[in-house]
């Protein structure tokens, strides 16, 4: 992945091909509306201490950026799904943030380009 893009053009243009852009627009947008519920989600069962939730949150999270070929954020969310509330640092909180950030800036021009 080119770290400069956090979306995998190659995933994505094979999804678009796949599943035809129509749907994919359809998909992006749902995405674009969930993740932040995700990722407050997120944060609310870290601070609940609620393992579960806190896992099926990041398990979404991650499923759902891998779909469009999100590989970085879909690795962080990953990496808090496997290490539960023990790896919920702020600074891993920050850095899916600013991921998330980036990946729905370039779900968006994807969308729109």
């Amino acid at each position: 992945m080119n770290p400069a893009n956090p979306i995998d053009l190659a995933v994505f243009e094979e999804l678009c091909d796949t599943a035809g852009a129509d749907f994919v627009a359809e998909l992006v947008g749902t995405f674009l509306e969930e993740a932040p519920l995700l990722l407050s989600e997120l944060r609310e069962a870290r601070a609940a201490g609620a393992s579960p939730r806190f896992q099926r949150a990041a398990h979404s999270l991650k499923s759902n950026a891998q779909t469009f070929g999100g590989s970085e954020l879909g690795g962080l969310a990953r990496e808090l799904e496997l290490g539960g509330l023990d790896s919920a640092s702020d600074e891993r909180l920050q850095a899916l943030d600013a991921a998330w950030q980036r990946t729905a800036a370039t779900l968006k021009e994807l969308q729109h380009g």
